[in-house]
């Protein structure tokens, strides 16, 4: 008889809701099927990029700012997950994929309570009532990424139901992104799960480097622009 015993279990990708205080998870999603494809757009935040400055040159900024950076890059994700009640039929479903899709959708809505609280502090005559402050919520790809976002699409494509209506099957594109230092204020946690992260990016770059002689460079001195 074949033995799989050895084989690994895969790790599925997932979203981690926590309190923002304390760094318990109040909520984990993980997805059912990791996606096939991910889309990441990472812009710099260059401090040169701030138009021409009058001087008559055809420059875009300061050229004393060119090199300068004025704080982590602006990354953004995108990618299509798939949910389907009929890949778990060992699993009871009588509401179909509905408690899948609401995990997910609560992502980007307040609960009734806020709501009522915000209400509240309306009806009582409050003048300015700070906007409505959602848990801190994490985005796990593996062990070397996880990394604080915020969801910026939810897009549901709903392709099965069952006989009461309930979808089971659907596909969604999803968007977010990674919050910095630059979004959140010091000192909290999710300020100090994007250092990690980035950290963890200065690791992986450091494990490994090309040489001079790939690239056709004698050596060091062809790089000091003196010929």
């Amino acid at each position: 008889m074949t033995r799989y015993a050895d084989i690994p279990k895969p790790i599925r990708s997932g979203i981690v809701v926590v309190a923002p205080d304390t760094g318990i998870p109040q909520r984990i999603i993980v997805l059912q099927f990791n996606p096939d494809t991910l889309e990441r757009s990472i812009a710099p935040q260059s401090a040169g990029d701030s138009g021409d400055t009058g001087s008559g040159g055809t420059g875009s900024g300061d050229r004393n700012e060119a090199l300068r950076l004025k704080g982590p890059a602006q990354e953004t994700w995108k990618f299509t997950a798939e949910i389907d009640a009929t890949d778990q039929l060992e699993i009871a479903a009588p509401d179909g994929i509905h408690p899948q899709l609401a995990a997910l959708e609560m992502l980007v809505q307040p609960t009734t309570a806020q709501l009522r609280a915000a209400s509240r502090l309306a009806q009582n005559g409050t003048i300015e009532i700070s906007p409505i402050e959602m848990p801190l919520t994490l985005f796990t790809w593996g062990s070397k990424r996880v990394m604080p976002v915020r969801l910026t699409e939810l897009s549901v494509n709903e392709s099965a139901f069952d006989v009461n209506l309930n979808p089971i099957r659907a596909s969604l594109s999803i968007g977010m992104k990674i919050l910095t230092v630059s979004d959140l204020p010091a000192g909290h946690r999710g300020a100090d799960l994007y250092m990690a992260h980035l950290a963890q990016k200065e690791r992986l770059a450091a494990g490994r480097g090309g040489s001079l002689g790939a690239l056709g460079l004698p050596g060091v001195d062809v790089l000091s622009g003196r010929g």
